[in-house]
């Protein structure tokens, strides 16, 4: 999708805090993937473990990192995981429900596609 739009949206990943650390709630399916991090401390901890996750999900988006007051999760109830749509006015044009289960490309796709429609695109 990003490559699609690439023209007309940018695409970034932003790495918020650790959804489960092995220091905190950790899930069987990280521990079988190999994906064993602490709860970061300091935010050279969470440059780490971001990039770690970058290259090991192989993202060729740019990645963002949250600041360690959490104030991007914070602003849009990101955690664990949810996909926006930011307009060119900065407003919301699409907010999609909380992951795993409201993580859908396709509605996203959907906006994107309206949004530049709207906007003459």
């Amino acid at each position: 999708m990003a490559s699609k739009y690439e023209n007309d949206v940018r695409f970034y990943v932003v790495y918020i805090r650790e959804a489960h650390p092995q220091d905190g709630w950790q899930v069987d399916v990280n521990l079988k993937d190999g994906v064993v991090f602490d709860q970061p401390e300091t935010f050279q901890e969470r440059e780490h473990v971001a990039h770690a996750c970058s290259l090991g999900l192989q993202l060729d988006i740019p990645t963002l990192i949250d600041d360690m007051d959490d104030s991007t999760d914070l602003a849009y109830a990101a955690l664990p995981e949810r996909l926006y749509l930011i307009g060119k006015d900065g407003r919301i044009a699409y907010k999609g429900a909380p992951g795993p289960m409201g993580f859908r490309p396709d509605e996203l796709e959907a906006a994107i596609e309206a949004h530049l429609a709207e906007i003459g695109v």
